[in-house]
């Protein structure tokens, strides 16, 4: 078959364009001469790839904002439609953005071209029912979790493990000293990580939440200090405002930087979401907490079909991590949580172990798994 091909790929968000790169750049060793369209950020486009529409223009998060932009959403995926039938690729991928991307693939599957779609959705927690639709739509799942290829195989949708591409990224080994030394930390003594979030709501949730919970730490193990990653400039200025009401208090707050962060710490206090994987891949162990709005808190929590939320939990299929969450995420009990690590060292050593092997299980070269899993649908042809 001739090497000389089109693809198509859709990314909305800035984590689908890393993906998105790195797969093209996996691609071309297996189709050197093909040629990549559709929509992709500043990374895809470093590497030729021709963008029909800004990919921010997908970037949408909430309930209210996508809303506002429907239409100009649906204007884009009707082009798309249009534009991958009219001029077949070999093979179209839709990278997250499920939303957008499945219902696009849907379109494009019932005209005979190849699907896929690469980063799960959490159907497997939610929404189950959505696993229909999916199967109609892609021709190739491609997931970053073992646990979410087994819900695939469990429901007859064709399905390859790839691994995490965090996992590829982050060392096996990190080393504690040279990540204080290049905060300019203490070498020796207790350190806490605190990871609020990234967004303005959860600081305002968690942010004096989890500087209380410190404050509590601090009364039982008066060496201990603290450091915050803020993720953003505004984060920054954010927490920066918030820790003005707690003077004289042993704490660094950075901007950014916060694998390095949470790789200088001994505990890590931190927000569910891809954060509590970053911390895992760093062996690091950690405190989820998590607070919402009531109602959404409610609702959810109808909808939700897994005992956990935290990845590491999810991946071990048990509860290897504290996980506090609405009105158990108080600084009593997150205090209580970050001491046992210390008071226990031997139970924070096992984790720590455990996660060395999880790193292992999802260190899988990620995208050049999934560029061979792609090159194998098209070859199939």
């Amino acid at each position: 078959m001739s090497d000389h091909i089109h693809i198509g790929i859709v990314v909305g968000e800035a984590s689908g364009d890393i993906l998105g790169a790195a797969l093209m750049q996996e691609l071309r060793r297996h189709f050197p001469t093909a040629e990549f369209s559709g929509i992709g950020g500043p990374r895809m486009l470093a590497q030729g790839f021709h963008s029909y529409f800004p990919q921010d223009r997908l970037a949408v998060m909430g309930l209210i904002e996508p809303l506002k932009r429907l239409p100009e959403l649906l204007r884009i995926r009707k082009f798309l439609r249009e534009h991958f039938i009219a001029n077949p690729p070999a093979v179209f991928i839709g990278v997250d953005s499920p939303d957008f991307t499945i219902s696009l693939e849907a379109s494009l599957k019932e005209k005979g071209i190849k699907t896929v779609h690469y980063v799960s959705p959490s159907v497997w927690a939610w929404r189950q029912k959505r696993i229909i639709k999916i199967a109609r739509a892609v021709d190739l799942m491609l997931t970053l979790l073992p646990f979410e290829a087994k819900f695939y195989e469990d429901h007859r949708v064709p399905v390859e493990f790839v691994g995490h591409h965090l996992a590829d990224e982050i060392p096996l080994h990190t080393d504690k000293i040279a990540a204080r030394k290049s905060l300019g930390l203490p070498e020796e003594g207790r350190i806490v990580a605190l990871l609020p979030g990234s967004r303005a709501s959860e600081i305002e949730r968690m942010g004096n939440v989890f500087m209380r919970s410190a404050v509590y730490c601090l009364e039982q193990d008066p060496s201990l200090h603290f450091i915050i990653p803020a993720a953003t400039p505004d984060r920054y200025r954010q927490l920066h405002i918030g820790l003005n009401e707690f003077v004289d208090f042993p704490i660094t707050l950075i901007n950014g930087h916060s694998h390095e962060a949470m790789a200088a710490a001994d505990v890590v206090l931190l927000a569910s979401g891809t954060v509590t994987l970053e911390a895992l891949l760093l062996k690091k162990p950690m405190v989820v907490a998590y607070k919402m709005a009531p109602l959404t808190f409610k609702i959810l929590s109808w909808l939700v079909k897994t005992p956990w939320v935290s990845l590491p939990n999810l991946l071990a299929q048990k509860m290897l991590v504290p996980e506090l969450l609405q009105t158990d995420a108080t600084p009593q009990k997150l205090s209580a949580a970050i001491m046992n690590y210390f008071e226990n060292p031997e139970e924070a050593l096992a984790l720590s172990q455990t996660f060395a092997q999880m790193h292992i299980e999802l260190k899988r070269d990620a995208s050049a798994r999934a560029a061979e899993a792609v090159a194998r649908l098209i070859k199939s042809r």
